[in-house]
């Protein structure tokens, strides 16, 4: 069977639910409306994340009226529909290193998502005119994700993970632990994320930057909002160390060509890294 793109997520507010779709537009920061949205620490800025807050992943968020609206379903049910005012106050933002300005979406916003998480937070949306430009293999833009604009992981790296668990006498994890952008199935080895050079899916080009290090996130059970440690990370440990000494699962790419992708696309991989041996399996 031809590699086919077997699942497409984008996550609109960073560390919140992922959101699957069928079909989606990929422009040069990732697809379209991903990580657009970021709740901060309202007394500095500092980005929010499921590594100190799990109970992100409880909130779903779904894209409305082309991006003019923001649905966020928060826990105990409650819906807090934003109407996105690209030109509200100016916020100072953190992620990881990286300092720039984002626009507060006001203190509506705020108030619930504060009373919904347990700590003072502002929401902030991504301006227009923002250039979180860098350079890495190939040249890439983001709007909030930590690094790179596309996570691609495969179907054949999770069977190997849930393998590995398995032997242990442990339960499998699904793929939102690893929140991926793109989901590969029909690759025969594990991790053939990690060799490719450059990949096209329907016309759209994608340039492999570097495996993705793992932080504390694929522990948190996505449907409960409550970390569910030490597994998948224990298992990953054994067999998946970066030359760093962290755990990698999936890859980060650039967006080399912009287009649209659709589920059931074939991925051809056009070119490969200059280390042909599959990863550890």
């Amino acid at each position: 069977m031809a590699p086919l793109v077997t699942g497409l997520i984008h996550y609109p507010v960073k560390s919140c639910a992922g959101v699957a779709l069928d079909r989606a537009r990929v422009a040069p920061t990732g697809i379209e409306h991903d990580r657009r949205f970021l709740i901060v620490s309202a007394a500095d800025g500092t980005f929010l994340s499921q590594r100190t807050n799990p109970a992100m992943a409880l909130i779903r968020p779904a894209v409305l009226d082309g991006g003019a609206r923001l649905s966020l379903a928060l826990p105990g049910g409650d819906e807090l529909v934003v109407d996105v005012d690209p030109d509200g106050p100016p916020r100072t933002v953190t992620v990881h290193s990286w300092e720039g300005t984002a626009i507060d979406q006001g203190d509506g916003a705020a108030s619930r998502l504060s009373e919904a998480l347990g700590e003072e937070v502002r929401l902030c949306c991504a301006p227009e005119s923002m250039d979180r430009s860098r350079a890495g293999r190939f040249a890439s833009t983001t709007h909030f994700a930590d690094a790179y604009p596309i996570l691609l992981a495969s179907q054949a790296s999770l069977d190997t993970l849930t393998a590995r668990l398995g032997e242990r006498g442990g339960d499998g994890v699904p793929m939102n632990r690893f929140r991926p952008n793109i989901v590969v199935g029909g690759w025969d080895e594990p991790h053939t994320e990690d060799r490719v050079d450059r990949l096209g899916v329907a016309g759209v080009e994608l340039g492999f930057e570097e495996e993705c290090t793992r932080c504390t996130i694929p522990l948190v059970d996505q449907e409960t909002g409550r970390k569910d440690g030490p597994e998948p990370i224990r298992t990953l440990a054994d067999y998946r160390r970066g030359p760093e000494g962290g755990v990698t699962f999936a890859a980060n790419y650039a967006v080399l060509t912009p287009g649209t992708v659709a589920v059931g696309d074939t991925v051809t991989v056009h070119s490969w890294l200059d280390h042909p041996e599959p990863s550890p399996s």
